[in-house]
């Protein structure tokens, strides 16, 4: 079944409400106040089975000047507007505004309604057309179907109803396989069941048993329920009015222009960037202005900075500019706004966010040329974007955060980019990452030249060297794809490089093997040894490095070194005393060292497992 969100929109007394009541049967007035004084205070909600497979869903605004705020909490997730102008009266102040809002918020389209038609001559009506037609020219109600109605005689109700339906079946159906997101326009409590919000779900789905989190105040919690307009339902998806039973939370803990959606997917924001677009009516914007900023169900306090050179926004015209928000709210990219001026408290503009507002823009960049990309409906230049931004790529969570888009979505766009599988897909610009490894080529060439006899260059000393904030998989995926470099075990080199030893260094490294080997267990300092090889102390240094990749030298611990053989001597004693308890005395009286050479050779043979420490003694394994 196809759900359509209507919302009416029109000036104060003009039949809102009788009108939707004469369609659905349902009385959108649901305060007291509204019922006593006669006028729409808050919204109210209603719904109509137009044909088996077409539901529509009312949102019912007030028209009062005084509310448009309250109008504006529930005009966001509509569909298509059902605009109310009284034949009687014509076109008259909210008419404009409620107009101007629906253009802003890029609401597509909608049905005209001239109520009140049975109070008015034939020419009458005849005039209020051409004046409807005058306002409606060059806007998404130019051409839109006009029905005279009444809600007092029922004249004209079936010829709506089929325009309904026929610029219904037109409106797109709004997606339901996207992350779920629900602003709250009402919060309640019913006897029995607990802590009730309410709003139309403009993305994804919501089950019952579903764990949710309620932005921007970041706090989970479980669905106990869910009904749609006003019936029990096991989920609810986008395009429903919506009611959602939560637990483990009070009323008074939420508010309206909070936001149900998914749990850790999204962060708040209190910065957006946008395309900001000034009604003609208005007066020119300074730069930095303060203005009251709606989006979905949220009233925020916000300032404005125009992004750019211009120090004030002409009306008519649009730019690009940052929201600075006085608290935080989920904004995602797409998302529709309208801002309000301050005092006199009345609508001036609005537009669409682009993005968060985090990036900071240098003298010499264009904020321009990237938010013309971010407002673009190239998907992919979008997402490559943020992620050529990014130091080191960007994974899959940070972009659906960033864009709102779902993984499978991102993965669509991302065929430009390096694609990285672990930990989770993960994206690099393709001209950064061969950049990246040309850069390790050359570290590591460098290395080479700067140390002949060393093998290689460490690979947590290369990442240090080069990139030491990147995720060390990235430097995996940037060496594991190279046809320059090697990586054995935990050391890098060039493909081509071999460590190739001039006469006087095989000289010395023989020397230094020699001086271990004929030392046995009593061991020689290290340092003792490197003086006598008969090189420079660093060529010395690379030579040992040499004997002990080779494993023809044994390091124990930092300052001890054995020849291989000493340390298979070792091992083959203590083989033939297996399962044997022994203690620190009995193993010097065994190899004939002193505890300066016992205690560290213990911990030697404990690492390897050929012995194991039970209290004061040892066990051989």
């Amino acid at each position: 079944m196809k759900n359509i969100i209507v919302g009416t929109a029109g000036h104060i007394d003009h039949g809102k409400t009788a009108l939707v009541k004469a369609l659905t049967g349902i009385d959108a007035d649901r305060l007291e106040e509204e019922k006593r004084r006669g006028i729409t205070i808050d919204l109210g909600f209603a719904h109509l089975q137009l044909t088996p497979a077409l539901r529509l869903g009312f949102v019912d605004v007030p028209g009062h000047e005084r509310f448009v705020k309250n109008m504006l909490a529930g005009v966001g997730g509509i569909d298509l507007v059902l605009f109310v102008i009284a034949a009687d009266e014509s076109i008259k102040p909210q008419t404009r505004e409620h107009f101007d809002i629906c253009r802003l918020l890029g609401i597509q389209r909608g049905v005209i309604a001239l109520t009140k038609a049975d109070l008015v001559e034939p020419d009458i009506l005849g005039l209020v057309r051409l004046e409807v037609e005058e306002l409606s020219a060059g806007s998404f109600l130019e051409g839109a179907p006009t029905v005279p109605v009444s809600s007092i005689t029922g004249a004209g109700l079936d010829a709506l109803r089929r325009e309904l339906a026929r610029v219904a079946a037109e409106v797109p159906q709004k997606n339901t396989a996207g992350h779920f997101r629900l602003p709250i326009d009402r919060v309640f409590s019913v006897k029995g069941f607990g802590t009730v919000v309410t709003g139309t779900l403009v993305s994804g789905s919501v089950a019952k048993e579903q764990e949710v989190e309620v932005y921007p105040q970041g706090r989970r919690l479980r669905v106990r329920g869910v009904q749609v307009h006003g019936a029990t339902a096991g989920r609810a998806v986008a395009g429903q009015r919506t009611a959602v039973n939560l637990t483990d939370i009070e009323p008074a803990d939420l508010a309206r222009g909070q936001v149900l959606s998914e749990p850790g997917i999204f962060r708040a924001v209190t910065r957006a960037d946008c395309r900001l677009a000034l009604l003609a009516s208005s007066k020119p914007l300074k730069n930095r202005a303060p203005v009251h900023f709606h989006s979905g169900t949220a009233e925020i306090e916000a300032e404005v900075r125009l992004l750019g050179s211009e120090t004030r926004l002409q009306p008519g015209a649009t730019a690009y500019a940052r929201l600075v928000l006085r608290k935080p709210a989920l904004l995602l990219p797409g998302d529709r706004f309208i801002i309000r001026m301050f005092s006199p408290v009345t609508t001036i503009g609005g537009g669409v966010v682009l993005g968060d507002g985090e990036h900071r823009y240098s003298a010499a960049d264009s904020a321009a040329a990237r938010l013309d990309i971010l407002a673009g409906a190239d998907t992919a230049a979008r997402v490559a974007l943020l992620v050529k931004e990014a130091p080191f790529g960007l994974g899959s969570a940070e972009l659906v955060a960033r864009t709102g888009m779902t993984e499978r979505e991102i993965a669509a766009a991302t065929g430009a980019l390096v694609a990285l599988a672990q930990p989770g897909p993960w994206y690099v610009d393709r001209s950064w990452f061969q950049e990246a490894r040309d850069r390790l080529v050359q570290a590591v060439r460098e290395f080479h030249r700067k140390n002949p006899l060393l093998p290689g260059i460490a690979r947590q000393g290369l990442r240090s060297c080069l990139m030491p904030e990147a995720p060390l998989f990235l430097l995996d995926a940037l060496l594991a794809g190279s046809s320059e470099l090697v990586v054995e075990g935990e050391t890098v080199r060039v493909r081509t490089h071999h460590v190739v030893l001039r006469q006087e260094e095989e000289a010395a490294r023989e020397a230094i093997e020699r001086a271990f080997e004929q030392a046995g267990m009593a061991t020689p300092a290290v340092s003792e040894v490197l003086a006598r090889a008969g090189v420079e102390p660093a060529r010395a240094r690379s030579l040992l490095q040499i004997l002990l990749r080779d494993k023809q030298l044994v390091r124990v611990n930092d300052d001890l070194v054995f020849h291989r053989s000493a340390i298979e001597k070792l091992r083959a004693m203590m083989a033939e005393r297996k399962s044997v308890r022994f203690n620190v005395a009995a193993f010097k009286d065994w190899t004939g060292v002193s505890r300066k050479y016992a205690i560290p050779l213990l911990e030697y043979l404990d690492r390897e497992r050929v012995t194991r420490r039970e209290g004061d003694e040892r066990r051989v394994l």
